[in-house]
Parts: C-alpha cells; structure tokens; sequence
C-alpha cells in the first residue's frame, strides 16, 4: 500500500522497519485519510504488533480499500503542492452552499466558543447510529439493567466503521458549517468513536472525561474544533457536554501567567460549566481552547452520541505540552 508515512507509522509503533520518509508526517490526517480511527489503530499496532503484509491486510478489512482522491490529496499535501483538481471542486462546492450558520449563531460562537449545528444530519439519520450504537454494545434500549454493564473505556464507545456512522462525515451541512468557522473548506473529517454515556445511580458512577483540554495549553494554541453529534433528543441534564463557555478570551487575556506556575489541568472550573443540551441530529461544536467534558447523566434514559469534526491539514504539534 503505497501511502505516504504509513510504512513509518508500522514501523515506528511496531519496532519492526525502519523510517523511510525526510521528515516526521502527521498521524492524524494519515488515517483519517485511510477511514480509520485513531485509537483502533494504535491499539492494533502496540498491541498486535503485525508484519507489513498483515497490517495493509488489516486496513483493508477494517476500512475498505484507500479513497484514491483522498490519497491523492495527502500525498498533494506531503509534497507542498495545491489540493488536486477533485479536492479543489469539492472545496468550492462547500463554500458556494448558503451559510447554515446565521449572524446569532457566529455571534454565540465569538462570545462563548461553542455553538449547536441544528439538523446535522436528519433524525433518521441519527436514529440508525443510533441503532448501531445499541447493537455495538449489546444493550438494549427497553432494558436499563443492559445499560451500565462495564466497558474498558467508560463512555467511550471505540467503534469508529460502519455506513450509518459515514453519513455525518459527509454532510453538506456539516462540511458548510465547518468553512464558516474555519473561513475556508480545505478541511479534513475525523474518523472518531461513539459514546454511551447511561444513567448514574445504583453501582453505576459517572466515569467522566471530566472538564479537561486536549491539546498543549502552550502559546499560541492552533484554534481547532471539536464536535459532538447527538442520536437522540438530549436534555441539559442527560449527560451532555459541559464546557466553560468564553474561556479562549480568558486565555487570551493572560489567564495561565495568573496562576503563579500552578498546573492549569488540576484548576477545577467545574462551578463555572454549563452543558449543552440539544436535538437527534444536531452537532455542538466547540472551540479547543475550552474547557469541555461529559457531564453526569441525571435522567432516566442514557446520552448517545457521535464525535465528528473537521480540521486543517497541517504538520505535527512540536509545542511542549502543558
């Protein structure tokens, strides 16, 4: 399989090659150009340790030979050359469509960072990942007892293939509501998970991801995105996200040199959170300066949910991590 930085990937995570490329590629871009996921795929390296031959064997099974216009764009992209003619006319596309962000909606996002893509996709569409989600983790919607038995990665549901979950990455709309943000198209879709997150209560606990940042606090931070899809009609207090809204413009005001060298992670900003709460079908997204997080589910019926966004290609993040 002859794809830019693969081999290196395989090699380094495996110990079984050595590097072939004149500098380190970006791992995020790679396999999201591949459609596959990120913590599938180190998981299978780390832990399966295969031979070349399997590995392309295994990429192949889990997500379907490479799309050769997404190749031929990451490989455009490598090599410091324009978006191929294809990638081009798509991006275009994306930003000749009617905004789907209105003046209230980017006005909400320069304030608080974070704002609700309404009608993502359709609520069918989101019932059927919905019904995949359910089949994924053997529960079933009817019975409560099925809903909180123990997963490796508490909310997180590390399933990242199937048709239904490739509709929101490939929504019009999504894609217009991304440009609007970013102020252009040429943009990357994630390969991310699902989640489950049920009701506490009884033996079951809220196991978070509680409010915390995912990328290095260092300055100047990349503005990039998050996004979370909703499968179903989900309350303030059904587990949605949190977040602290507006916490970019404390950052951009100096808020780290305040804290006198004390970890900015162990801050606890939780009174100051409030979450989310949207419709089957919308997509919240937020910036990742913010602090966000899962809340607890204080309801009766569980959160289900799709983690998509978009983001530039670009190198690695060399910033030291804080």
């Amino acid at each position: 399989m002859d794809v830019r930085g693969l081999h290196d990937l395989w090699a380094g995570l495996t110990q079984r090659g050595t590097p072939r490329e004149p500098r380190p590629l970006p791992t995020r871009p790679l396999l999201d150009t591949l459609g596959l996921g990120l913590e599938q795929t180190m998981t299978h390296l780390q832990g399966e340790r295969p031979d070349w031959d399997a590995f392309v064997a295994w990429i192949v099974a889990t997500a379907g030979e490479p799309d050769p216009d997404r190749v031929t764009r990451w490989h455009a992209w490598c090599d410091g050359r324009p978006v191929p003619p294809v990638e081009a006319e798509r991006q275009a596309a994306v930003l000749a469509a009617d905004p789907v962000l209105d003046a209230a909606d980017l006005a909400t996002w320069d304030r608080d960072g974070v704002v609700v893509l309404e009608g993502a996709i359709t609520r069918a569409e989101a019932a059927a990942i919905a019904d995949h989600l359910w089949a994924t983790i053997a529960a079933d919607p009817a019975d409560p007892s099925t809903w909180s038995h123990v997963r490796g990665n508490g909310i997180m549901v590390q399933h990242f293939q199937h048709p239904a979950m490739d509709v929101p990455r490939r929504s019009a709309r999504l894609a217009r509501a991304f440009a609007q943000l970013y102020g252009h198209a040429d943009l990357v879709t994630s390969i991310d998970r699902l989640s489950f997150n049920p009701p506490v209560g009884g033996a079951y606990t809220f196991p978070g991801p509680h409010l915390h940042w995912d990328d290095s606090l260092v300055a100047p931070m990349r503005f990039e995105t998050g996004g979370i899809l909703y499968l179903t009609d989900t309350a303030a207090d059904q587990g949605a996200l949190q977040v602290v809204p507006g916490f970019h413009h404390r950052l951009a005001d100096g808020w780290l040199d305040g804290l006198a060298g004390a970890d900015p992670r162990m801050v606890d900003l939780s009174a100051e959170a409030v979450t989310v709460p949207a419709a089957a079908g919308d997509l919240v997204i937020w910036r990742q300066e913010i602090p966000h997080g899962a809340s607890a589910n204080r309801t009766d019926r569980p959160r289900l949910a799709q983690y998509v966004t978009q983001y530039p290609m670009r190198g690695p993040d060399l910033r030291e991590w804080l």
